[in-house]
């Protein structure tokens, strides 16, 4: 029997597949929370009934981004039959690079570290942060604007921990969560950003401490995402205890079809 390819919606179905690798799948497990949930589309190719592969996109932030895990083999008829999304940003493992490629031509491709902090690793760093509210919103989009590619949505404030630094009466760094997962013990730390008139000083660190502090405070497992080549920000990790767990490939896409598509009309 060969590969089938279904919609699925069982949350214990595909539970039990993120499972198989927590903390690489986090983003995905934390995206089966409410109101997320909402905006996933899950996708498995299955062998004699069993799971191969894991596909989920998530429609919440642009372009769609699309999460690979399981087999390559299973993973080429998703991607043929199911998700075929004009534009996306995808994270998956080296092994499903060539798949991807096959349907997407990739604009870059980033090569990433996951990394994660076990509590008794964290090494706290003290300054003079405020935790942020939805009252900041304004604020984080206006610093944010200086970094360009931020996947920053104003739902993220309202639903995790969010700490900023002030000077000169205007917020220069914040560091917050992409999402967490109280029902499953997750905290992912994202949206690290210092003003870059105000770098080197130590700000997006502190920043960064303080949503770790109140993450393990909750008793979560607190995981991240870097890019390998940023030494920086790694050493600024390590500073606080991080520990790589895993790597992995970050790229942004356009379905091969719809560039051929537009190729003919553009001609």
């Amino acid at each position: 029997m060969g590969l089938s390819v279904k919609r699925i919606e069982g949350k214990r179905e595909i539970l039990g597949f993120l499972n198989r690798d927590r903390l690489y799948a986090a983003y995905a497990i934390g995206d089966l929370e409410p109101p997320l949930a909402h905006e996933c589309e899950w996708y498995a190719a299955l062998n004699e009934g069993e799971i191969t592969a894991l596909c989920l996109r998530f429609k919440g932030l642009p372009p769609d981004r699309i999460f690979v895990m399981g087999k390559a083999e299973g993973l080429r008829p998703i991607l043929d039959e199911a998700v075929n999304a004009d534009r996306a940003f995808f994270a998956f493992k080296q092994e499903h690079l060539n798949v991807v490629k096959r349907f997407y031509s990739l604009m870059r491709l980033e090569h990433m570290f996951r990394m994660v902090l076990a509590a008794e690793d964290f090494a706290p760093v003290e300054g003079p942060v405020s935790r942020l509210g939805p009252m900041h919103v304004h604020r984080l989009e206006e610093l944010y604007r200086l970094g360009g590619d931020v996947a920053f949505a104003p739902y993220q404030v309202e639903q995790g921990v969010f700490y900023g630094l002030e000077r000169d009466d205007k917020l220069v760094a914040t560091a917050g969560t992409h999402l967490i997962s109280r029902t499953h013990g997750l905290g992912i730390v994202g949206n690290v950003f210092t003003h870059p008139d105000y770098r080197g000083q130590g700000y997006g660190t502190v920043c960064c401490s303080a949503v770790v502090e109140e993450l393990l405070s909750q008793s979560l497992d607190v995981v991240l995402n870097v890019e390998r080549n940023n030494e920086p920000a790694l050493r600024t990790y390590e500073r606080l205890g991080f520990n790589v767990y895993c790597p992995f490939l970050e790229a942004p896409g356009w379905r091969r079809t719809v560039l051929r598509r537009r190729s003919l009309d553009a001609n």
